[in-house]
This record gives structure tokens, C-alpha cells and sequence, in this order.
């Protein structure tokens, strides 16, 4: 007797209603504060390429803190250490939503997001790798091409005015988290300075004693706002970057929700600070780490040095080449059938789309270049290379945009205006064309 076929999964295909609204939610914030970044980016570069270059540079450079307690820091790196670790946290609640009720909640789920995110990640590291290391340059920057900047994809969404649909926007929105995870990683692990292990004690207990007020249910925020300052200051005084912190933070927050509860701890905190991350935190970071030359010369430096290069060639051709070759060969592993009212063309756009890595891409190049004219020459490299990834994939987009713009007002027709799209209550039946083009796969 043969056995039957097995069933195939649908790959971007109509999303679950309460994931549609968890991912609007959060889209909706990134792409205000999306826009709001590309305006940063803009002024940063305006400014130290101006006559007023030089005030640029001493409100950069300028040291304010506590020196007592290690933290008497520069502009330039609270933006960096401190305020970019409300974004991490922010990540990791995002995260930790995507594991318990998101994407990621199931081993089938998220094997292809994840694969194709992790494709995204080693392709451009080992293109950077394989360029500086045959140039005769420095491999320490091999991580910074390794991030997609959802914020500034979801602006380059905005600028253009496209309607893609919620399977679309949902699967970049995993790949971003999944390479925030990858980056917060590779900062823990690589980008380390003398650690102090009575410090990372400290920050290590305050994490665990997180562990039991969330266990113990205990609420208000005038036991976690100076918990989780102390947890910051003390990470950053052990030796690990402290946006690690906010990564742990993060995790720890209870996502599910009691019986009664409105919202859970973790849904509270990051209503309360998605719009602080993405509306000052990261900006004000782009305002101080995007202020580079954009002279000829400087322009020069990075398509002739192998260090920017690689960043350059990491993100445009290593992103499209990991994630969508990366998506192409899971969805065929797993037997995953594209949505049919979808194309791979819609996939490889989505990748072009990734290959804009600003703003964690600019802390690694920070980290792994210092000091020196290097430094400015890969910040530059990053800026270039996001460039092109978001002109490119503009006219990626707005090509399919027709079809976007039908699948977009499908998916919102609310007949009975009960909050509720109707292809929640009544799914329409695959037509004939589908189930033909099912049976081709």
C-alpha cells in the first residue's frame, strides 16, 4: 500500500489574528521610530560634514557620570552602553514573545525563520572574512555585517509607501529578532573587555532576584526601575557590554498572562518602552555613531580598504545571498509550500530589504574599531551599504506593489465592522488556480 503524501505546511501564508495584532503593534511603533532614525542619520551627517563639525565632535566626546561607580562616560557611549540598552530590552521582550506565542513557539514554525536568519547572519560574516582576510585587512569586523535594522527597513516601507502583506512584514519583523539574538550574542561572547567577576556577580544575583519578584508576582515599578539600573551598571562595570542587560531583562519578564490580568509584565513593559526605544534611544545613537566624512576621499577609503569592503559586500550581495537561498533550500527541506498568491521574487525583495544593518551594525563596528580612521571608514561602509540595500529593494518592492496592495485589502475587509477582518470569519476557498499550482510544488 503506498502511503499517503505528507501534508505540506504554507509558508507566509495568512497570519493567526492574535499574532496579526502583536505584529501590527510593534510595526507600528518601529516605523514611527523608523522615520524618526532616518531623520537622525540624516542630521548626524549633515552636522559633522558642516562648518559646525567641530561641535559636533565635542558634544560626542563630552564626559559626564559618576566616576565613583565607573560610569563617567561620554555622550558618544551613554547613547551606546546606556540608552541602547532600553532597545535590547525592548528586543528581548520581543523575543521572548516570539518563543512563548509567536513564531518561534514551535520547533516547525520556527525552523524556516530561524535558518534563513541564521543563513543571513554567517553568509555576510563570511564574506567579510574572506575579503579583508584576502586584502591583508584586520578580521576583527567579520560580526558587523551580520545585523538587519527592522526600524529602518519599516521607514524605507514607509518612504515608499508599500502595502505588503502581514505574512511579509511578519517574517522580516522574526528575522530581525532572531538576528538581534545573534548580535547580542556575538557581543557577550567576542566583544568582552577585562572582566570583573565580583561585578558580573552582582549583575548575575540581580538577574536572579528579577527571576523571583516576576515568579513571586510582585508588581510596581519602583522595585524594577532601580533593579534594573543596577543590574545595567553593574554589567557594564563586569566587563560584558551592558546592552547584554537589557537581552536578559528582557527574557526574564513574564509574557503570559494570569487570570484577570489585562496584560502581562512583559506586554506592560514593552508598551511602556517601545516608543522611548524607538523614539530617543536609538536615534540619539545614530545622532552620535552616523556623524561621519562623506568626502570623496573618505568614499574612496571604503570600496579600496578590504575592512569596509567586506561590510559593504557583507550586507548588499552576503544578506541576499543568506537569507534568500537560505529560505529557498529550508522551505524545500521541510516541504513547505509558498503561499500561492505570493512569489519567491517576494522573498528575495525581503532579503535586499535585510541587508540594511544600521543601527546594531554601526555598535559592532564600534566595538570591533575603536579608535582610528578605520573606525569612521566602516561606519561609513555601513551607511553606504544600507543605502543601496534600501534603493535597491524600493525598486524591488514597488515593482510587486499592485499585487501587495490587493492581498493588503483583502486581508482588511471588515463587511460587518466588528473590528474583526472577515477572512478571520469567512477564510475564502482556494481556487482552482492555487490548487493547481499547489500540485506543481
Amino acid at each position: 500500500m503506498t502511503p499517503a503524501p505528507r501534508s505540506r505546511s504554507l509558508f507566509l501564508g495568512v497570519l493567526p489574528l492574535p499574532e496579526r495584532q502583536a505584529v501590527a503593534r510593534a510595526l507600528r511603533t518601529e516605523t514611527v521610530g523608523g522615520l524618526i532614525l532616518l531623520a537622525a542619520a540624516v542630521v548626524a551627517l549633515v552636522w559633522a560634514n558642516s562648518p559646525l563639525e567641530g561641535a559636533y565632535e565635542e558634544v560626542r566626546d563630552f564626559h559626564f557620570g559618576i566616576a565613583a561607580l565607573g560610569l563617567d562616560l561620554s555622550v558618544g557611549h551613554w547613547t551606546a552602553d546606556g540608552l541602547l540598552t532600553v532597545f535590547f530590552l525592548v528586543a528581548g521582550i520581543e523575543l521572548k514573545r516570539e518563543l512563548v506565542v509567536g513564531e518561534l513557539r514551535s520547533p516547525a514554525r520556527a525552523a524556516l525563520p530561524v535558518i534563513a536568519a541564521a543563513c543571513g547572519m554567517a553568509v555576510p560574516a563570511a564574506l567579510y572574512t574572506a575579503t579583508a582576510g584576502l586584502g591583508g585587512g584586520s578580521l576583527e569586523g567579520w560580526a558587523v555585517p551580520m545585523a538587519t535594522d527592522i526600524a529602518f527597513a519599516l521607514a524605507v516601507l514607509a518612504v515608499i509607501s508599500t502595502h505588503l502583506p502581514a505574512a511579509l512584514r511578519a517574517f522580516l519583523l522574526t528575522l530581525a529578532v532572531v538576528d538581534d539574538l545573534g548580535a547580542i550574542l556575538v557581543i557577550a561572547v567576542f566583544f568582552t573587555t577585562d572582566l570583573n567577576l565580583f561585578a558580573l556577580a552582582g549583575a548575575v544575583a540581580g538577574l536572579v532576584v528579577l527571576y523571583v519578584l516576576q515568579r513571586l508576582r510582585v508588581r510596581g515599578w519602583w522595585w524594577y526601575a532601580p533593579l534594573g539600573i543596577t543590574i545595567w551598571a553593574l554589567m557594564y562595570n563586569g566587563g560584558v557590554h551592558a546592552t547584554v542587560a537589557g537581552v536578559a531583562m528582557g527574557l526574564i519578564l513574564r509574557t503570559t498572562r494570569d487570570q484577570g490580568e489585562e496584560a502581562s509584565p512583559a506586554e506592560r513593559t514593552g508598551h511602556l518602552l517601545h516608543p522611548l526605544s524607538a523614539g530617543v534611544a536609538v536615534p540619539l545613537f545614530a545622532l552620535f555613531a552616523a556623524g561621519v566624512s562623506v568626502s570623496v576621499g573618505a568614499l574612496g577609503e571604503v570600496f579600496t580598504r578590504p575592512e569596509p569592503l567586506g561590510v559593504v559586500l557583507g550586507l548588499v550581495a552576503g544578506k541576499i545571498l543568506g537569507i534568500f537561498v537560505g529560505t529557498y533550500l529550508a522551505a524545500r527541506f521541510t516541504r513547505a509550500q509558498l503561499n500561492p498568491d505570493l512569489a519567491w521574487a517576494d522573498v528575495f525583495g525581503l532579503a535586499v530589504l535585510a541587508g540594511i544593518g544600521f543601527t546594531v551594525a554601526l555598535l559592532i563596528g564600534e566595538l570591533a574599531f575603536p579608535t582610528g580612521e578605520l573606525g569612521e571608514y566602516v561606519k561609513a561602509a555601513v551607511l553606504i551599504a544600507s543605502l543601496a540595500s534600501a534603493i535597491l529593494a524600493s525598486l524591488l518592492l514597488r515593482r510587486r506593489n499592485r499585487i501587495y496592495r490587493v492581498l493588503y485589502e483583502t486581508e482588511n475587509v471588515d463587511t460587518d465592522a466588528d473590528g474583526i477582518p472577515d477572512i478571520y470569519q469567512h477564510p475564502p476557498a482556494p481556487t482552482a488556480d492555487h490548487r493547481d499550482h499547489a500540485s506543481d510544488r
